[in-house]
């Protein structure tokens, strides 16, 4: 499965949760090492990173993910939908 597809997979099913908003983040000289969805699932700011099976996050994406965790967000690296689900299962409910 292509990077690509995991991202539709994922925001196919983030956009199907009630009180949830998500939106791919498109690549460009201004966005390096940013994550590629941002969500905010009941008042809670996700950024997720989305890699294939095996893929690595590049040291500037870690490091943007450990920022955006910093301020609070949930932060995440995910290989398919079972871990966004898993991290919004962990979140506090309002």
């Amino acid at each position: 499965m292509t990077e690509a597809a995991i991202v539709r997979t994922i925001l196919r099913h983030l956009k199907a949760l009630p009180d949830c908003y998500a939106r791919k983040l498109h690549g460009g000289p201004y966005s390096a090492g940013l994550p590629d969805i941002f969500c905010c699932y009941q008042g809670h700011l996700l950024a997720i990173e989305v890699k294939r099976p095996g893929g690595r996050v590049t040291a500037l994406q870690a490091a943007e993910l450990e920022a955006w965790a910093q301020a609070g967000a949930t932060a995440i690296v995910a290989t398919s939908w079972a871990d966004v689900e898993r991290a919004v299962s962990q979140l506090p409910t309002a």
